[in-house]
C-alpha cells in the first residue's frame, strides 16, 4: 500500500523532534508486528542506509551507528567476516563462512542492563594509530607499517613491514574506540574499516538500517566513544541506571 503521509520520512519533518524509542520499545513493535519510527542517535548529518544504497548517494568516510536501532542481532558481522575474509575455491573468489571473530566491526554485548554497542574503526582525522607505528617510513611511499590510505582514508596494514609490536593497538584503546585487536597468530592489527571496496555490507545488510555512511564530525555524541561509554551513556539514558 503507497504511504499516504510523504512526509513521515522526511528528517525536516517534526515528527523527528520526538524522543527516539528505547532499543526494548523498538524490539516490542516488532514483535506486535508493527514498525517504529526513530532518531538517528548521535548523528549530526543523515547519509543513505540499506539495501538500496548502492543506488544513491555515498559518502565513504564514516560508518555511524543509530544505537536506537541497533538490536544487537550481529549480523554486521557476519556480513563483514564473510566479505572480508574470502575463500577459494576452484580459482574462484568467494565469500567466506563469516566468522565472527575475523569482523572489522564488532558488537559489544552488555547485560546488566542489556544494551548493545556496536563499535568500528572511528577513521580519525589525526590517525593516532597510524602515527604509533614505530616503523620508519617507506622512502618511495612515505607509509608506515600501518598506513591512511588516500584514496578513501581507510586504515591499511602492511604484513611484510609490520613487526607486530601492538603499538597502534594500545594506542587506538588509549585514544579512540578500541576497535583494533591484535591478531591471534600473527600478532598483527586487525579490525580496520575497509569499506568493502565502497559497498560495505554492514550497511547494506543490517536488517533495521541501524548502520549508515556519515561524514565524520567532532560533535557527533558518540564519536570515538569507547564501547563502554556508549553503553553507560544509554543505559542511563534507556534504564536510568549506571553500568
Amino acid at each position: 500500500m503507497k504511504d499516504k503521509n510523504p512526509k513521515k520520512n522526511d528528517p525536516h519533518s517534526s515528527v523527528f523532534e520526538k524522543k527516539p524509542l528505547s532499543r526494548r520499545e523498538f524490539m516490542g513493535c516488532l514483535a506486535a508486528g508493527g514498525s517504529a519510527l526513530v532518531l538517528l542517535s548521535g548523528c549530526s548529518r543523515w547519509v543513505f542506509s540499506g539495501p538500496d544504497a548502492g543506488q544513491r548517494e555515498k559518502i565513504f568516510e564514516y560508518i555511524a551507528v543509530d544505537y536506537a536501532k541497533c538490536t544487537g542481532c550481529r549480523t554486521c558481522e557476519a556480513v563483514c567476516a564473510a566479505f572480508n575474509s574470502p575463500v577459494s575455491i576452484k580459482g574462484r573468489k568467494l565469500n567466506g563462512p563469516g566468522n565472527p571473530a575475523l569482523s572489522n566491526i564488532y558488537v559489544h554485548p552488555f547485560y546488566h542492563p542489556d544494551v548493545s554497542a556496536p563499535a568500528v574503526c572511528a577513521r580519525c582525522a589525526d590517525t593516532p594509530c597510524v602515527n604509533a607505528c614505530p616503523v620508519d617510513p617507506d622512502p618511495a611511499t612515505g607509509r608506515r607499517a600501518l598506513y591512511q590510505n588516500q584514496k578513501d582514508g581507510t586504515i591499511t596494514n602492511d604484513p611484510e613491514r609490520c613487526i607486530s609490536c601492538g603499538s597502534c593497538v594500545e594506542t587506538c584503546a588509549a585514544e579512540s574506540v578500541g576497535i583494533l585487536a591484535s591478531h591471534p597468530e600473527t600478532g598483527r592489527p586487525m579490525r580496520m574499516c575497509t569499506l568493502c571496496d565502497g559497498d560495505p555490507q554492514c550497511v547494506r545488510h543490517c536488517p533495521y538500517e541501524a548502520l549508515s555512511l556519515m561524514r565524520v564530525t567532532a560533535e557527533q555524541p558518540y564519536y570515538r566513544k569507547s564501547p563502554e561509554e556508549i553503553a553507560g551513556n544509554l543505559a542511563q539514558r534507556w534504564y536510568d541506571v549506571s553500568i
